[in-house]
């Protein structure tokens, strides 16, 4: 579901031009020449350096102690969304944990023997004897074995599903011209990246961006519901679903459904390189505040991240991307590309307090298990995970503030097991 990362953002894409197919083809031609003059003469070949895998198998002895902060009916919750997707692919589908691989049919197994376990509502001391008896435990590799974990949220906006002069700014559904093509197709190469464009002259061009979008007079699109403040539409964007509360009385849930195909980039990183907001205070809370003080900046800022969303209703939500409600506090977005969809974990970082005010207080660290349903533009490597922490102000609050480091592990039952 998110862009920055599923919200926000989600497919990895590859722009163009005429001017960069030109360039490849002189740089064959150059490459052509360079090994006509030097093809004879001798070469050394640079040393392959072999790379860790996303996730490492852990001895006995290095297994973590599993205690967790929330109650186990959420988590039962997230197991069963993860068993509904499961139950739909092949049971013979590889997973892939690091250097090992398992089967659609042995992750199954495994949330359900959890799932039966927890459900009798066992204590640490009993989970941590079950888990090194009968599961296999991955650390992801990470940056030195950390990960930066950051969160995203369920925003709730007022809206309305006929313009007026106060609900002015659309949520758009996906273009009927927006093209897609799954490189994949062309070269494994390619495996796992996107094209987005747009089809004119018998060309693939790249699509417009957010500026020519949000150009009424250029951009032609269908609205699925407008909305009073162009900067919570943007931090809908960001987080790549949400709910619009209708001013006719009704509730409609909207959901990432495509992007432009440009690049996200962080208005963060753009506030901080301009020294709007210092380094230290950046938020989601601050960059918001800023903006809302700033009226003459917002365009330009907003301006700065080309990547624009497109939505679709549902009647559930917010999804990931298995398709599956996601669990507040128990659904993590992971680079879909390196981790098993779908699986258990297990997470250690840290959550902050609010204060009576509403306001950010002190942070305390917790542990608990969570599963992988969702990804995230931004959210690439061995390194990133993203928080799911549901709606309402702690929600906000905590999705707003989280950037700390912490450790990240991946269970699955032992083969011997398996009943």
């Amino acid at each position: 579901m998110k862009t920055k990362g599923s919200a926000k953002k989600k497919y990895q894409t590859r722009s163009f031009s005429r001017f960069s197919l030109r360039f490849m083809n002189l740089s064959r031609i150059f490459v052509g020449i360079v090994l006509l003059m030097f093809g004879c003469a001798p070469f050394n070949a640079p040393s392959v350096v072999k790379t860790q895998p996303a996730l490492v198998k852990l001895s006995l002895s290095a297994y973590p102690a599993l205690s967790d902060d929330l109650n186990y009916e959420g988590l039962d919750h997230g197991i069963q969304m993860s068993l509904t997707y499961l139950r739909k692919v092949p049971r013979d589908r590889a997973f892939v944990f690091g250097a090992d691989s398992y089967t659609a049919a042995q992750l199954i197994r495994s949330l359900e023997v959890f799932q039966e376990f927890i459900r009798a509502g066992p204590s640490a001391d009993q989970i941590n004897d079950m888990v090194r008896r009968d599961f296999y435990v991955y650390r992801a590799a990470g940056v030195s074995e950390k990960v930066l974990f950051t969160g995203y949220y369920e925003p709730v906006l007022a809206g309305s599903l006929k313009e007026t002069t106060f609900y002015r700014y659309p949520i758009y559904s996906r273009p009927d011209d927006l093209v897609t093509v799954e490189l994949s197709a062309f070269s494994t190469k390619y495996s796992g990246e996107t094209l987005v464009g747009r089809y004119t002259e018998q060309t693939l061009v790249p699509y417009y961006d957010r500026k020519t979008i949000e150009n009424r007079e250029i951009f032609k699109g269908h609205a699925l519901a407008w909305v009073s403040d162009p900067v919570d539409l943007f931090f809908l964007h960001i987080q790549g679903s949400g709910k619009i509360m209708l001013d006719q009385g009704k509730t409609l849930n909207v959901h990432y459904h495509a992007t432009n195909g440009h690049p996200y980039r962080s208005i963060g990183k753009v506030l901080i390189d301009q020294g709007k907001i210092p380094k230290s205070e950046i938020s989601m809370q601050s960059i918001r505040a800023y903006l809302k003080s700033h009226p003459q900046d917002q365009e330009t800022v907003l301006s700065a991240n080309l990547s624009y969303v497109f939505f679709k209703t549902e009647t559930d939500g917010p999804l990931g991307n298995l398709n599956v409600p996601l669990t507040p506090g128990r659904s993590i977005a992971v680079d879909k590309k390196i981790f098993p969809p779908a699986a258990l974990m297990y997470i250690r970082t840290q959550k902050p307090a609010m204060t009576e005010a509403g306001q950010l207080g002190t942070w305390e660290k917790f542990g608990r298990f969570a599963l992988n349903q969702d990804t995230g533009g931004a959210i690439t490597g061995p390194g990133r995970a993203d928080v799911f922490w549901g709606n309402g102000p702690y929600a906000e609050l905590a999705a707003g503030h989280l950037q700390h480091q912490g450790d990240m592990y991946f269970l699955i039952l032992k083969p011997a097991a398996i009943p």
